[in-house]
C-alpha cells in the first residue's frame, strides 16, 4: 500500500520483470533519512529545541536499471542502491534550515554518494572484461525542495498544473547527437544510439547531473526505468498522473499499461503525490 510521509507525500513504488525478460535487473528504494534527538526525560523548563530536532527528515527515492545485455546488471543496480543508502546514512547531517551554503554542501554529499556507489559497483566486478553497469536516478525531498542526481537513462519527471515536466535528460549517445545538432529528436529516437549510454555507474564513464526543483501541493513526481517509457508515452503518463488517485493506483496502472504495451523490458516506477 502507499506510504504517507511527514510533509504530505503519498508515495508508492513497484517493479515488474516484464513479458520478455527472465530476470529483473531493476531496483528501487523509498526511504526516510532522519537524524533526530528523541527526548526521554528532562526537568528543563523549555524543551522546544527537542521538538525542532524531531522534524529533521528527508525522503529518498531512487531507481536503478542494470544495463541490459550484460551479465550481472541486476547485481550492479542492487549494489548501486544499497551502497548509496549506506553512504548517505553515515554522512548526512540534519536537514533543517538549509541556507545557500549548506545547500551546496548537501548537493555535494548527494553527488559524492553516487560516486561512492560507482566505485562499489566497479570494485564488485573489477575482473570482468565488460563489467556490468547501471543507471541511477535519485530524488531527495526535503519539503518542498527536491534535489535530483541522475546518471543514465532512467527518468524523473513531474506533473504541475496539468503539464508534465522533465527533471532529467537521458545520458545517451542519441541525446548527445541531438545536443550537437547532428540529429533531430525523431532521428535519434529511431537510432540504436538512443539505447547507448555514455554515462553509467560501473561503466567507463560516469558523469552525474544534479539539479533541484521546488514542488507545490498537487504536484506528482514520477521516477521510472525505461521499461515504462518504451511503451507508455508522455501524454498517457500525464493523464494517469492527473487522475484523482492514490500513488499506488497510479503506479500499478502505469506498470500494467507498460506490460499490456509489450513489456519488452523490466519496468519500475515510483510515484509520489505532493499532498501538502
Amino acid at each position: 500500500m502507499s506510504a504517507i510521509f511527514a510533509g504530505g507525500v503519498d508515495v508508492f513504488g513497484l517493479s515488474d520483470v516484464g513479458r520478455k525478460r527472465t530476470r529483473n535487473e531493476d531496483h528501487f528504494v523509498i526511504a526516510t533519512l532522519r537524524k533526530e534527538i528523541a527526548l526521554r526525560q528532562s526537568n528543563l523548563d523549555d524543551t522546544t529545541v527537542f521538538d525542532q530536532a524531531k522534524s529533521a527528515e528527508a525522503q529518498l527515492f531512487a531507481v536503478a536499471d542494470g544495463v541490459g545485455g550484460q551479465a550481472g546488471g541486476d547485481v550492479a543496480s542492487r549494489t548501486a542502491v544499497t551502497s548509496l543508502v549506506a553512504y548517505l546514512n553515515t554522512t548526512m547531517s540534519c536537514f533543517n534550515n538549509l541556507d545557500v551554503e549548506a545547500e551546496h554542501e548537501f548537493l555535494e554529499k548527494l553527488e559524492a554518494g553516487v560516486h561512492e556507489a560507482h566505485q562499489q559497483v566497479r570494485e564488485a566486478n573489477g575482473r570482468q572484461s565488460r563489467p556490468p553497469a547501471t543507471t541511477l536516478t535519485m530524488v531527495t525531498l526535503i519539503w518542498p525542495r527536491a534535489y535530483v542526481v541522475h546518471v543514465g537513462d532512467s527518468r524523473a519527471m513531474y506533473l504541475h498544473n496539468g503539464w508534465l515536466r522533465p527533471l532529467t535528460r537521458d545520458q545517451t549517445m542519441g541525446e548527445a547527437m541531438v545536443d550537437a545538432g547532428a540529429m533531430t529528436e525523431e532521428q535519434a529516437a529511431r537510432s540504436s544510439l538512443s539505447q547507448t549510454l555514455y554515462s553509467a555507474l560501473g561503466g567507463q564513464d560516469m558523469m552525474p547531473s544534479v539539479g533541484l526543483v521546488d514542488f507545490a501541493a498537487g504536484d506528482v513526481l514520477l521516477m521510472c526505468s525505461d521499461g515504462l517509457t518504451k511503451h507508455v508515452n508522455d501524454t498517457r503518463i500525464a493523464e494517469v498522473l492527473g487522475k484523482p488517485w492514490t500513488a499506488e493506483m497510479m503506479a500499478k496502472t502505469l506498470v500494467q499499461e507498460a506490460l499490456d504495451g509489450g513489456g519488452s523490458d523490466n519496468v519500475t516506477v515510483i510515484v509520489a503525490r505532493m499532498t501538502g
